[in-house]
């Protein structure tokens, strides 16, 4: 299913060993760099190469947790493009936030920045422990569980980049005051 788990040969994951991952990425690296290759045919030096970009790109993806995690949404077709919904309650509850951070664009206030900010690391604290359990029981899930925990995630992924750009919002008014 996921090419870049079957390329370092490793079950599909939400969380990986990233030291295991690293160790592979960098003996694969070593094993098909471009230079051992230097006196090959072009179509063998051309292979190495699209061999190594792979490597990169696959370790660039599998390295980092947003990424993988919209790599695998992505892969099993769950996430796309436009056709993303948020949950309802999620949003009022985001609304009252932004209306909050639109009163401080006007309004300034020191103590209101820093209640928005402990509210919105509630929130992502709270998203990340309901979301564990689902992360860590993944690999071992089947049909119709699996495709309910790919949907629970896919919810979890899109709460947290909604949550990530009213934090980088709060981050833009630290900069300033």
């Amino acid at each position: 299913m996921s090419k870049y788990f079957e390329f370092y040969d490793i079950p599909e994951s939400f969380l990986l060993d990233e030291k295991a991952l690293k160790n592979t990425y960098y003996k694969v690296s070593r094993e098909y760099h471009p230079d051992f290759y230097a006196n090959e045919p072009q179509e063998k030096q051309q292979e190495i190469l699209q061999f190594s970009t792979q490597n990169t790109n696959a370790y660039r993806t599998l390295s980092d947790p947003d990424l993988r995690m919209q790599y695998i949404l992505k892969e099993h077709g769950i996430l796309e493009e436009g056709k993303n919904e948020i949950p309802a309650d999620f949003l009022m509850e985001m609304m009252d936030i932004n209306e909050e951070l639109m009163e401080l664009e006007f309004d300034f206030d020191a103590d209101k920045f820093h209640e928005i900010g402990e509210k919105t690391s509630g929130v992502v604290a709270q998203l990340n422990n309901d979301i564990l359990p689902v992360l860590q029981r993944y690999p071992e899930l089947h049909g119709v569980t699996k495709d309910e925990a790919l949907q629970q995630i896919k919810t979890y992924y899109l709460k947290k980049k909604y949550l990530l750009r009213i934090q980088e919002t709060l981050s833009k008014f630290a900069a300033h005051s």
